[in-house]
């Protein structure tokens, strides 16, 4: 055999070893941004279960409050809408959007919960609502570090896929858009810091 044959050949098997190689890390960072998802979901269903009880405890003292409690359901409702959407496609724009609004409507009437349980003092002295409201916080933090998350693992898949040469085997092996990623309307608020004074 000559010395160009054996070349030929380990090149033409490096090659295929390489190709295989980018085939996993596409399939790895997808797996990674989708298990990401995962954990938001997990948060966020956390959170929406919680939501029912904060508002049967509030509805005793709010009996003059129905259009806010009514809201927050309606708001919670949409959410779990854009939730399941989500879940089926996490790497979609417009299903990441139906969520992003979702949510978006649910932190505005949770808003206004919380301005009208401000009027109601034995409300606010309860131990279940202040129980409920410090687990809902809880569980905001939590969603907002599993968001983060979700939005590296997707910046990590999107950058390998646009490198090249992976860039042209991505579509090929089914990679053919980028992942989007799931940004909050409080994202925006996030990024300037609240000014204080005295």
């Amino acid at each position: 055999m000559e010395i160009s044959t054996v070349i030929s050949w380990l090149v033409l098997i490096f090659g295929i070893f390489y190709i295989i190689r980018i085939f996993n890390n596409l399939v790895a960072f997808k797996n990674r941004f989708q298990n990401a998802f995962s954990q938001i979901e997990v948060q966020l269903k956390r959170r929406y279960d919680l939501i029912p009880n904060l508002v049967e405890t509030a509805k005793s003292y709010m009996a003059h409050e129905r259009e806010t409690l009514e809201a927050v359901i309606l708001a919670r409702n949409d959410a779990v809408a854009g939730l399941k959407a989500a879940s089926s496609d996490p790497s979609s724009a417009q299903a990441l959007g139906k969520l992003a609004a979702g949510e978006g409507l649910l932190q505005s009437a949770l808003g206004k919960l919380n301005v009208a349980v401000e009027a109601y003092p034995d409300l606010k002295a309860s131990e279940n609502m202040s129980q409920l409201s410090e687990e809902l916080t809880s569980t905001e933090n939590r969603v907002a570090f599993a968001r983060q998350g979700f939005n590296d693992a997707v910046t990590e898949y999107n950058s390998y896929r646009q490198s090249f040469p992976q860039n042209i085997f991505a579509p090929t092996f089914g990679h053919k858009k980028d992942a989007a990623l799931l940004e909050f309307e409080d994202s925006a608020e996030i990024q300037h810091a609240p000014k204080v004074s005295f």
